[in-house]
């Protein structure tokens, strides 16, 4: 197993520096490093591009964070809070929520929920500009409190200072405090009735907004529990299925461009290009890269791994590193079984060498020989192995003798 291995690599590492079995030079080879950056860049940037041709779940249901953190809350005040929201998120230069999530559809796969894009028109009734007025005057209104306080907290700070000028009769031209102390306790009845008087104001300006039949409409569209589940279920269920999404994308990308490469190289392989047949084997592994990678990071991240991830953190409790033995276990497991497919399915060596003889090529290197050849003129790989039955010649790795039938080890 482990000569086959090493075998493999050394074939692998000589058809990535060799031209018809010479070794490149040291500037071909800088030059083909170069390529393989350039295009393995650009392949990754394409991956990127078109993984996200498809909407992802936050675009597909834009409205459920929002939707779900509203559900959350338990503030008195919440319906004002998102009514509040509805006014504030207008102020971009598109002027509708409705059109921004209908925006996200161009160029893009998939549709946004149609209970977002009610949501979205909800919330754009409300923007109004009477709705707009109220809500700068609760603003206002909030500043002035704000300022209000702000001046009985230094009234309150300044207090014990201007008292002890009292006593010490100082005159009241030289203080630097803004209130006098026989002045203080009035004044700070005065800011606490002003006080008063503007929250009971913004209080009935809030229920003036609320009151809006716009208003009440978004509100009852947000304690719609059936529509919220939809949304809910929409989003789980486009979370778990968008990494598979992302991964088909991409491997639709990769492939023919893999597909391309491989019928290249044996073309090249076939008339003796070198070059050619040195180009396409480095895009091949150059395009191999990425969808290698994609696939092990859709794995990392899809949620049956997450979910099989908490199972396992359940059962372990709090020795969460035991999670990466796992891991660490069943990834070289998986891959095992891949190689194996492929060894057995894929790339079969006795499937190849019946090809390659057929073809009168080399069963090793697949270079064009003559049938009487016993030695490979561009490898040197010995061709033929004696029958075990009659003694002659016959051709390796097949399972029958070419000269009297006999079945031939499978060592062979």
């Amino acid at each position: 197993m482990l000569t086959r291995l090493r075998r493999s690599l050394n074939q692998f590492f000589r058809k990535t520096r060799t031209i018809n079995n010479e070794p490149l030079n040291k500037v071909s080879l800088i030059v083909i490093i170069l390529i393989d950056i350039f295009i393995l860049v650009n392949v990754f940037t394409g991956l990127h591009d078109i993984s996200q041709w498809h909407l992802d779940p936050g675009q597909t249901y834009p409205c459920y964070p929002e939707w779900s953190d509203y559900q959350k809350q338990t503030a008195t005040d919440k319906d004002y809070a998102i009514v509040q929201t509805s006014l504030l998120d207008h102020n971009s230069p598109q002027g509708s929520l409705l059109k921004a999530y209908q925006d996200a559809e161009i160029g893009h796969l998939g549709k946004v929920s149609p209970v977002c894009l009610n949501y979205a028109d909800a919330k754009d009734q409300i923007n109004r500009p009477l709705n707009q007025q109220i809500a700068r005057s609760i603003d206002q209104k909030a500043n002035q409190i704000e300022r209000l306080e702000q001046a009985n907290r230094t009234i309150r700070s300044q207090y014990d200072s201007t008292l002890l000028e009292k006593i010490a009769g100082q005159s009241p031209d030289q203080s630097i405090n803004t209130v006098k102390a026989e002045q203080a306790k009035q004044k700070l009845d005065q800011n606490n009735a002003k006080i008063a008087d503007l929250k009971q104001e913004t209080i009935s300006l809030k229920n003036q907004l609320l009151a809006k039949s716009e208003s009440a409409q978004f509100l009852a569209l947000l304690k719609d529990g059936t529509k919220f589940k939809q949304v809910e279920t929409g989003f789980q269920r486009s979370s778990f299925w968008y990494p598979s999404i992302q991964l088909f994308f991409q491997a639709l990308f990769l492939l023919p461009l893999i597909l391309i490469a491989l019928l290249v190289h044996r073309f090249a392989l076939q008339r003796g290009y070198g070059l050619i047949a040195l180009i396409s084997w480095h895009l091949l592994v150059i395009f191999f890269v990425p969808l290698t990678f994609k696939i092990f990071e859709f794995l990392q991240i899809n949620v049956i791994f997450q979910f099989i991830f908490d199972i396992i953190s359940q059962l372990l409790g709090g020795l969460l590193f035991l999670v990466s033995y796992i891991y660490i276990l069943l990834v070289p497991l998986v891959g095992f079984g891949i190689i194996k497919f492929f060894q057995r399915f894929v790339f079969n060596s006795k499937v190849q060498v019946t090809n390659r003889i057929q073809k009168s090529q080399c069963i090793r290197c697949a270079k064009k020989i003559r049938h009487q050849d016993l030695y490979c003129p561009y490898c040197g790989y010995h061709q033929a192995t004696e029958c075990q039955n009659c003694h002659t010649l016959t051709y390796q790795h097949l399972p029958y003798c070419r000269q009297c039938g006999s079945p031939q080890p499978s060592n062979h």
